[in-house]
């Protein structure tokens, strides 16, 4: 049974807000207590989960989109005994070039989807983000993302129910490279995701609560 309101700690990707989770926080309001991580003050993973973890209750579910992914790897290796289960979406276990600026990073985001009016509805939402984030924020996180130390410490930390996943049409964070990560995590439940790109959540809101809603049930 999902214990009601779960605290869930939902991270976003770079040079994203809230808006990237909107559709979870209302959908998943009946079995949890959505909360959004602050990703825009600090310049380090490891400063970022320190951050998440000292605004958080003592035990909390985390999912993140991308560099929501990494910092929640990072909350994991600092304080494992507070993560009760991790969804990462986007998220590789190896350090991969980023895109240095915020538009770049919004037209890699987006699916090159094969239906043209699919493109608009995600470009708009996607540089509005972007706009309200600022190139400020977006630098410090992208530096966060460049200089990471090596994962894989973080990564052989978890030990909890783990949800792996990506869009098939991700041209940031390919499928392969998703799936290299869940081949590293015992027990991890990895689902790639028909006609999404790189931010999930809003791509695909109903398959992203679905699973999310599957993940709280699992037992530890």
């Amino acid at each position: 049974m999902i214990r009601k309101q779960t605290p869930l700690v939902l991270l976003p990707a770079m040079g994203c807000d809230g808006q990237l989770w909107a559709r979870q926080v209302v959908d998943l309001g009946n079995v949890a207590h959505p909360e959004l991580g602050d990703l825009t003050a600090d310049d380090t993973l490891a400063a970022m989960a320190a951050r998440v973890l000292a605004h958080a209750p003592p035990r909390i579910a985390v999912a993140g989109v991308s560099l929501g992914g990494y910092v929640a790897l990072e909350m994991i290796r600092q304080a494992p005994e507070r993560i009760e289960r991790v969804a990462l979406f986007a998220t590789r276990a190896t350090m991969q070039m980023r895109p240095r600026t915020v538009t770049e990073q919004g037209l890699l985001a987006i699916a090159p989807h094969a239906d043209p009016l699919l493109t608009p509805i995600l470009t708009g939402p996607v540089q509005a983000m972007a706009e309200r984030v600022g190139t400020e924020v977006f630098e410090r996180q992208q530096r966060a993302l460049l200089e990471r130390p090596n994962i894989g410490p973080a990564i052989a930390a978890v030990r909890m129910p783990t949800l792996i996943a990506v869009g098939n049409r991700d041209r940031i964070c390919l499928p392969d490279d998703a799936q290299a990560l869940a081949d590293r995590i015992p027990g991890a439940h990895f689902h790639v995701l028909s006609n999404c790109g790189h931010l999930a959540p809003m791509e695909r809101p109903g398959e992203v609560t679905m699973l999310l809603r599957n993940w709280l049930r699992t037992r530890n």
